[in-house]
């Protein structure tokens, strides 16, 4: 009874050390780095942003609410991105077709990397992305801010910081 219950007790230990490797990154810790391809096949990483405002953005083509949070975050960029903010976009899809003509309809102009997979991908993995689309707001540091703002809490964020 009692190998049985150290077997249950290293087992749960386990688990739990699994699911906290597992979480998303918290506030006000490092972003995991991301090295991915652009549109023009260059390899972009999310470090080389350090000292900017960085909105890590993760969508793909075939997400209605990503589509439209694109709309959003591009009045943001033009707004603030003259005063060091900077977005950084995942996309998860894994049609590079359907990505490319995605980011020429809704005018994307910031950053955009893709790595297929969806939600199997390695990044989308590392950062726990469970739902689309999923934003980390990060700060010049490089350090978690916050996560999912709606468009005004954002706005509100950005004119704080920068």
């Amino acid at each position: 009874m009692i190998k049985l219950f150290k077997s249950f007790l290293v087992l749960s230990v386990f688990l739990v050390i699994t699911q906290i490797s597992n979480a998303q990154p918290k506030q006000g810790k490092d972003a995991f780095e991301i090295a991915l391809p652009s549109l023009s096949g260059d390899t972009l990483k999310l470090s080389s942003l350090k000292g900017k405002v960085v909105l890590l953005d993760f969508w793909a083509s075939w997400c209605g609410p990503c589509r439209s949070a694109n709309k959003d975050i591009g009045k943001l960029y033009s707004k603030f991105k003259d005063k060091g903010f900077e977005v950084f976009s995942v996309s998860l899809d894994d049609n590079i077709s359907a990505w490319e003509k995605a980011v020429k309809k809704d005018k994307i102009t910031w950053q955009q990397v893709n790595e297929n997979g969806g939600w199997s991908a390695a990044t989308a993995r590392q950062w726990y992305i469970e739902a689309l689309p999923t934003t980390f707001l990060i700060d010049k540091d490089g350090k978690l801010l916050a996560m999912d703002l709606s468009e005004k809490q954002l706005e509100k964020a950005l004119k704080d910081l920068l």
